[in-house]
């Protein structure tokens, strides 16, 4: 509170009073406002949630703990409103979910003097940007301009790839503030005296620790929603800095469909998998990935051979737009892939189990690269099962979630059984695998 920057941003652990801190701001900058010609201290606010559900559940109920619906008018819809007009003081604060076309379209027209993202890890950065350009206009020059204007934020601690990651710890940009406060198990823990006895205590039991690593102590982190798919997989293990070792050639695992991914890597002589980069992408085609694909190969892996390419067997189904497969617009663009040898969900996870759970030399069977951001998160957790809502023992699906994370996981799963399937062939038909190798040979890698 003692900041003046244009945006604030404060990250906290449960219970560490960061939604009661940004309501006491709000209030504290309508009083602080300056008279107007009309005797008035006017100001209006937007406090933001991503979904409606959250927003009335948890942030109005927040609100109204302080300040009552009773105390000036209290509009419940549309988006909810309450204006407060006591004395000198003309407060206008508007409620806004993401998750309404409705209210988003109102939040880009607003004139705001500020506002308030409540749980900032859950909003997207456009809407951030978006808000830079709507506080500060109210009240206008012409009625006394702002005081002091500007946005303010609080959230539990996102993951290291997120937007407020990036801005707090490595970008800094001039004008942004980011506040940290202790974790709940630290000596300077905040807000404890307000907190029901041994508090913290009770939110560990029974959790595993990257949920206490991030909110209880506060620290960045991810936290797995859903039953994991690789429960063998352990960043701290499995998570190695490597360099490509020159005479060793690049597999690569694709996944297809409207968010198409691949995974690079490298497999030893003495069979340790060594996942080195990936290539996630989002809403794109099969033509534009098999473009960006090749740029990939031929400036990340100049000078390095390619002993196999194997993508998902989907993509040899043909569009309904112009009856191409995925495999037929790779092979256009120079890149010889071959669909995976089964489909097969059991068979793809077991075949990276296998190397999770073995030991090569002293290291794990399969190491993944620090860069390897999202497929680092799928294996963590991120590519799971989703859980069946019904009462009782707790159930998951069959099938992991199709979600964000499993495009890049599967197509790591694609590596390794194309991979096997191609050892299968070596000692079955040596001249099989002379012509594999014959098609790697690429012409955009000279």
């Amino acid at each position: 509170m003692l900041s003046q920057e244009f945006f604030r941003g404060l990250m906290g652990p449960f219970g560490s009073g960061k939604s009661t801190a940004c309501i006491m701001e709000i209030l504290r900058r309508a009083k602080e406002q300056k008279v107007n010609a009309d005797g008035k201290r006017k100001t209006r606010w937007a406090v933001i949630r991503n979904t409606y559900p959250e927003l009335r559940t948890t942030t109005i109920k927040s609100w109204h703990q302080w300040v009552p619906p009773s105390l000036g008018r209290w509009v419940d819809t549309g988006p909810p409103t309450h204006h407060i007009v006591e004395g000198d003081l003309d407060l206008e604060v508007l409620f806004i979910a993401l998750d309404r076309p409705d209210d988003i379209a109102k939040l880009l027209s607003m004139e705001l003097t500020g506002a308030w993202v409540n749980e900032a890890r859950e909003v997207p950065k456009a809407v951030i940007d978006g808000l830079t350009g709507r506080v500060g206009r109210y009240p206008s020059v012409l009625m006394g301009g702002c005081t002091w204007s500007g946005i303010i934020a609080d959230t539990n601690p996102p993951d290291t790839d997120h937007w407020w990651y990036k801005l707090a710890e490595e970008v800094k940009p001039e004008g942004w503030a980011f506040f940290k406060q202790p974790g709940g198990r630290d000596v300077g823990a905040e807000n404890v005296d307000h907190l029901p006895p041994k508090y913290y205590e009770r939110q560990i039991a029974g959790k595993d620790e990257d949920w206490v690593k991030v909110y209880v102590d506060g620290q960045y982190g991810f936290v797995r929603d859903g039953k994991p798919v690789y429960p063998e997989y352990r960043d701290s293990v499995h998570c190695k800095t490597f360099d490509l070792v020159h005479g060793w050639p690049i597999y690569v695992g694709i996944d297809f469909g409207l968010t198409p991914a691949a995974v690079f890597g490298q497999r030893s002589p003495m069979g340790q998998w060594r996942w080195h980069s990936e290539l996630v992408t989002e809403d794109m085609g099969a033509k534009r990935f098999a473009e960006l694909l090749r740029q990939v190969m031929h400036e990340r892996y100049a000078g390095f051979s390619f002993a196999q390419i194997t993508g998902d067997p989907a993509g040899e189904g043909r569009a309904q737009t112009d009856e191409t497969t995925p495999f037929q617009i790779l092979r256009a663009a120079n890149i010889q892939a071959n669909p995976a040898p089964t489909n097969d969900f059991t068979k793809r996870r077991e075949s990276v189990v296998a190397c999770l759970s073995r030991l090569i030399d002293g290291q794990p069977g399969l190491m993944v690269h620090p860069q390897c951001v999202q497929l680092r998160k799928g294996m963590a957790g991120g590519y799971n099962y989703k859980r069946v809502q019904v009462s009782g023992q707790e159930r998951y699906r069959d099938v992991p979630d199709k979600g964000m994370y499993s495009h890049v996981c599967e197509a790591g799963q694609y590596m390794l059984v194309g991979a096997g399937e191609a050892r299968t062939l070596v000692k079955r038909d040596r001249p099989v695998m002379r012509r594999a190798n014959a098609i790697s040979d690429y012409n955009i890698l000279g």
